[in-house]
């Protein structure tokens, strides 16, 4: 009994295989959990990035579909700039898009789509600003809101039914000049949609762009056909009564 209990337990090439197959197994644990960390910091700054870009355009869409025209000046001004090679075109327009905060406002906002610099970080932020008052000058004033930031790019076209220009609206309506010159078909009014084209990008994140569409509320016009003619009335028969009786 004490000599078969003396013979009992693992030996040293049992001991060697089992070390080793536990390093095997340790070894593909560590493997999966560091691949799943790295898709992990590969996929949230895209994830962040798309969620933002989402955000921009649901905010800029809703804007622009209850676009109206501006009280003064150019009804609708999209401008192409650029901030060295960047596109970072500017749109100044209205919108009914507006929720009444103070006593006295109503569902209008003047507003305006820009880019600038971002100071903190590589990139610029998208901003949106908005005066609901009747201002002056309405291309000025009101307060502005950041709606995303490590934008790399903003570009606006304009559809007026028939073809897609890189600007909209006369910044010098209303002026002598422009009454003068010849107006384009992208002068005056407000577009049929409007093409928002959103890049975002980072030191460490490729690239990305997302592109929206947005159609602009179609606007009532008045119907200039002349009336029809109303029927002509039967004349009065001979003797037929014209007033009260006798």
């Amino acid at each position: 009994m004490n000599a078969q209990s003396r013979h009992s337990g693992f030996t040293l090439i049992e001991l060697v295989i089992s070390v080793a197959l536990m390093a095997i197994v340790l070894s593909a644990a560590y493997a999966c959990l560091n691949a799943g960390f790295s898709t992990q910091k590969l996929i949230e700054p895209r994830t962040d990035v798309l969620q933002n870009a989402r955000v921009a355009l649901r905010l800029l869409s809703a804007d622009l579909r209850g676009a109206c025209a501006l009280p003064k000046g150019a009804a609708f001004l999209g401008v192409r700039r650029y901030i060295g090679s960047t596109p970072a075109d500017n749109l100044d327009f209205a919108t009914h898009h507006y929720t009444p905060k103070r006593p006295g406002e109503g569902d209008f906002c003047e507003q305006s789509i820009f880019l600038e610099k971002d100071p903190s970080r590589s990139g610029f932020v998208l901003w949106r600003r908005r005066n609901p008052t009747l201002a002056i000058d309405p291309l000025s004033g009101g307060q502005r809101e950041e709606i995303a930031s490590g934008v790399t790019g903003l570009q606006l076209e304009y559809y007026d039914g028939f073809d897609w220009y890189e600007s909209w609206g006369d910044p010098q309506a209303g002026s002598l000049k422009s009454e003068v010159a010849t107006p384009k078909p992208n002068a005056n009014g407000l577009p049929d949609a409007v093409r928002i084209t959103l890049s975002f990008g980072s030191d460490n994140l490729p690239e990305q762009t997302i592109q929206t569409i947005v159609y602009l509320p179609i606007p009532v016009r008045a119907n200039t056909s002349p009336a029809p003619a109303a029927p002509p009335t039967s004349a009065p028969q001979p003797g037929a009564s014209r007033g009260g009786g006798n």
